[in-house]
């Protein structure tokens, strides 16, 4: 069959191979799959503001649609639409999903094309959408950096579970940690519960800090990890290094194998704890959507950061060019790993 377009005829080239009409509808429903995957994410969103799943978990017990429908601050006229959106995706941990779908964070992703091919000089896409990099966004714009901080913690509150469930012993022997970009200092919080006697320093931005109050094993500390970090016998980065380029983390692993450095006349030496991405090293059955998972963050850390997802090779370079000597990878987070590094 010829196809037109205005009066341009489309055909075939002689020994062009066609397509079966099944091919032609596998290609276009693959298309689509990808085209409209936002959907879902944006469907959550919407059902994360409506306050679906606290509705739910108030409840007790399973709803009927109608039930559901009774409950929530929707226009009447409109509850015959509830049904369509409950179809969508399931609901998670709700202030990182409307982190990650917040009109800040989907705008850099409709420039990436133009970052590409413009000889801006600018570093990231967020950097061509709104001529400031990320951090400087996050400390000009204070409901964007509630929203950042909000969406580590609640994330920080599911790692820390698994963390001093299945991976408690990582912290034997440590008496003070760093925890470098520890934001409002969930997971110093969780750490010092549980393991009692530790102390812990949450290193972060003074604009992050500002206005918390510590105690006497929790202390706030307003800094730059890339000037110092404060003497300890660990170092603590959760979800830290992705955010940069190779040669910022050397530099603040550098800073780290400082603080943990033996003084006054110590021996031995401490280490660093990190929680991050090893790209193909994952826990879990799912090869296929743990991988996608992988590669989807590495794509965020290039829009956003400059950082990216690392995969063993590139991280050991990484330690061996900080001074660092061994390190042990295991895949204890799902997609991420815990990472131990030593002197």
């Amino acid at each position: 069959m010829t196809l037109t377009n205005g009066d341009m005829a489309i055909m075939p080239k002689p020994n062009e191979e066609l397509l079966s009409t099944e091919q032609l509808l596998h290609a276009q429903t693959h298309i689509w799959n990808h085209l409209f995957s936002f959907i879902n994410s944006m469907s959550l969103k919407c059902a994360i503001q409506l306050g679906i799943p606290d509705i739910i978990h108030k409840h007790g017990k399973p709803m009927t649609l109608s039930q559901l429908v009774d409950a929530l601050p929707i226009v009447k006229s409109k509850s015959q639409y509830i049904h369509r959106l409950m179809r969508g995706a399931p609901l998670t941990v709700a202030p990182l999903v409307l982190l990650i779908l917040d009109p800040i964070l989907t705008k850099p992703w409709h420039y990436m094309s133009k970052w590409l091919t413009d000889e801006n000089g600018d570093v990231t896409p967020f950097e061509t959408a709104y001529g400031t990099t990320f951090w400087e966004h996050a400390g000009n714009e204070p409901r964007f950096n509630s929203l950042f901080n909000e969406g580590m913690s609640s994330d920080a509150r599911l790692v820390l579970n698994v963390l001093l469930r299945d991976w408690k012993h990582v912290f034997d022997g440590i008496e003070l940690l760093v925890d470098v970009g520890g934001g409002n200092g969930t997971t110093a919080k969780a750490i010092i519960d549980e393991i009692p006697g530790m102390k812990c320093v949450v290193l972060e931005l003074p604009h992050v800090v500002a206005g918390l109050e510590g105690n006497e094993n929790l202390t706030y500390v307003g800094g730059d990890m890339f000037e110092t970090i404060p003497p300890a016998d660990a170092v603590f980065l959760k979800w830290i290094l992705h955010d940069w380029n190779d040669e910022d983390c050397v530099k603040i692993l550098k800073k780290c194998k400082d603080a943990i450095s033996p003084k006054n006349g110590k021996t031995g030496g401490g280490k660093v704890i990190i929680i991050d991405m090893v790209l193909d090293i994952y826990k879990g059955d799912d090869d296929d959507k743990s991988k996608e998972d992988q590669l989807f963050f590495d794509m965020a850390m290039m829009a956003y950061l400059n950082g990216k997802e690392r995969c063993e090779n590139e991280w050991a370079d990484l330690f061996i060019a900080a001074g660092f000597t061994t390190y042990k990878i295991c895949p204890a987070f799902g997609v991420r790993s815990l990472i131990e590094v030593y002197p």
